[in-house]
């Protein structure tokens, strides 16, 4: 008998849904134990974490969608227990705003603070669909010609568990770097889509931002690039099917390079934009 196809996780329940879940301990305080199945060589991806935090604010705000969320990355964050706390700042008709803090426990048992954020909040659903762009969806060749890290005959520098979580299928036009040739240029451009099947949604764009291979790659610069800042708008509810990210970086200096990036859905909508600032390691 053939086989049966693998069932399609939905949203509420993947991995990515289970490894994002808190306990709520009391009103705006929320305990997780941070998965070791996203992490980049030791430490938890950034992306994971800010989708952790965007879900403790759509528990703590009057709305449940995230349109803005800035955060800072203040120290390195590492797999198990951690908790969250939440304040709200702001409480509005359409709009609300709250800030949310992610801490760990060091050996002496004291808490030490690894992200702060402050977001605003809306219901996407009530936006009107008046659209005026003149943004453009990446031009990547279709998935059947892109590669992800399970094509690399050796393993790609940097990637660990979390590629095992994703499915990623890379422009071979920004892939030289993966080939010891890289390009020169800033630019990252892949499919995308979480290797469960579940569909995106606004809190899974905020990991989705942060889920490719750093640009930097590309301009020939290997290791750990570690996220300083990272800014996320997120403009629509994406539609089912895979997502097309772009990211690009314009000007390394002093050690710090910004990616751009952009998240296009299958209707062809930019569902999702952010800035980040990051470190690099020159050298």
């Amino acid at each position: 008998m053939p086989e049966a196809a693998p069932t399609q996780a939905t949203i509420g329940d993947s991995e990515f849904d289970r490894d994002t879940a808190l306990t709520r301990r009391e009103p705006g305080v929320y305990d997780i134990d941070l998965s070791d199945g996203w992490t980049i060589i030791n430490a938890v991806n950034g992306g994971y974490l800010l989708a952790v935090l965007g879900r403790a604010l759509a528990d703590a705000l009057p709305h449940a969608d995230p349109f803005t969320v800035s955060a800072h990355y203040l120290t390195a964050s590492q797999p198990g227990p951690a908790v969250v706390r939440t304040s709200v700042l702001r409480s509005g008709r359409t709009l609300s705003t709250g800030q949310a803090s992610l801490l760990q426990y060091d050996e002496q048992g004291r808490e030490v603070e690894r992200i702060r954020v402050l977001a605003s909040y809306g219901d996407l659903d009530a936006l009107p669909d008046d659209v005026r762009t003149t943004a453009l969806p990446p031009a990547i060749p279709p998935m059947g010609q892109c590669f992800g890290p399970q094509d690399s005959p050796a393993p790609i520098p940097g990637s660990s568990a979390i590629t095992d979580r994703l499915m990623i299928k890379l422009d071979p036009a920004t892939l030289g770097w993966a080939l010891g040739a890289p390009s020169g240029k800033g630019e990252m451009r892949a499919w995308f889509g979480l290797a469960d099947g579940r569909d995106a949604d606004p809190l899974s764009l905020l990991l989705a931002v942060d889920a490719l291979p750093p640009t930097a790659f590309e301009l020939g610069i290997k290791g750990w690039v570690p996220t300083v800042e990272l800014t996320v708008h997120v403009r629509s509810r994406p539609a089912p099917g895979p997502l097309r990210i772009s990211v690009t970086t314009r000007n390394l200096a002093g050690g710090f390079l910004e990616e751009d990036a952009e998240v296009w859905d299958s209707a062809d909508r930019l569902v999702a934009q952010s800035r980040q600032l990051a470190r690099v390691r020159l050298g």
